[in-house]
């Protein structure tokens, strides 16, 4: 008898299973409905179309692009200049052009400037807070720009020294520069090796090593990788064995990452100072004087009550 509600309690289980499958899976349709559906519908015209598209398509990226031609064509070509190697040295996130960017810009100016319109209430801080929010919305891009570029340089820091030691074996066992460069990028995958495989294709399109090569440290812009380059394109010039200044660019590598180690460990404490004192020193304080507080009190408070 007791194996009754076992039954009955797995019973319900599998039905309440079978219940939500039910409800979650798809209803099937017939063959006739599946023939009507294909062959009765007509076909969607453009505004249906463009209905089906998200939010950001439909609205903001045409916007964008009115903004991206307006301020094209008033930024000097020396501010362009200067966007277009941001974004090479960020990598060209999200595939971003010039005309994008400074559209996102403007798109960020506009969105500050109306969220503290927004938020404002006196006629005057609105007036104020449009100016604010516009300029703070303007500097947003290029701080996260500045941001990602930052993390792709130190990405191409920490990986330059084993790029090189696998350069320096791949030259040394009987490969070609390029050969090595190739065998670098296939072998991993980060800014460094990219930026490889970026100037091996730039050399296939027919551009000398020493342009290419020139290219890869100003787009960098990291002093090692600048240092690599040139090393190499003066090694090309010279007639210099490459797999020599290989093997010397990756110790002098090497010895820089020891040293840059050795200073971050010794700036430690000194950075440590100041959460200790925040954090640390109010909770000492609480509970060295914690219990001399009531005597301290009742002593301060006793002439007062005698009064």
């Amino acid at each position: 008898m007791a194996v009754l509600p076992i039954f009955a309690a797995l019973g319900m289980i599998v039905g309440i299973i079978l219940f939500f499958k039910g409800l979650t899976t798809p209803k099937q349709e017939g063959a006739l409905q599946a023939r009507l559906t294909t062959y009765g519908n007509r076909p969607p015209d453009l505004d249906e179309i463009m209905l089906q598209k998200p939010f950001s398509e439909r609205i903001m990226k045409p916007i964008i692009a009115k903004l991206s031609n307006l301020m094209a064509s008033r930024t000097p070509e020396k501010s362009l200049e200067q966007i277009r190697q941001n974004l090479d040295a960020a990598g060209n996130p999200n595939n971003l052009t010039v005309a994008d960017f400074l559209g996102i810009t403007g798109f960020a100016a506009l969105a500050g400037a109306g969220i503290a319109f927004l938020l404002m209430q006196e006629p005057m801080m609105k007036v104020l807070g449009v100016f604010v929010g516009g300029f703070i919305g303007s500097k947003l891009p290029g701080m996260w720009l500045g941001s990602k570029a930052g993390a792709r340089q130190k990405e191409m820091t920490l990986s330059l020294p084993d790029a090189l030691d696998l350069l320096t074996i791949s030259v040394e066992a009987g490969m070609g520069f390029e050969q090595a460069m190739s065998k670098v990028a296939s072998k991993w995958d980060n800014a460094l090796t990219r930026e490889f495989g970026r100037s091996l294709r730039e050399q296939r399109m027919g551009m000398s090593r020493r342009e290419a090569l020139r290219a890869l440290g100003a787009r960098a812009g990291v002093q090692e990788v600048t240092t690599f380059t040139s090393a190499i394109i003066q090694a090309d010039q010279l007639g210099v064995s490459i797999a020599r200044i290989l093997q010397i660019q990756s110790e002098q590598m090497r010895i820089k990452r020891r040293q840059k180690a050795e200073k971050l460990a010794h700036e430690a404490p000194l950075k440590m100072t100041f959460p200790m004192v925040l954090f640390m020193m109010p909770a000492l304080w609480i509970i060295i004087l914690g219990p001399m507080w009531p005597n301290m009190a009742i002593m301060m408070g006793g002439p007062t009550e005698s009064k």
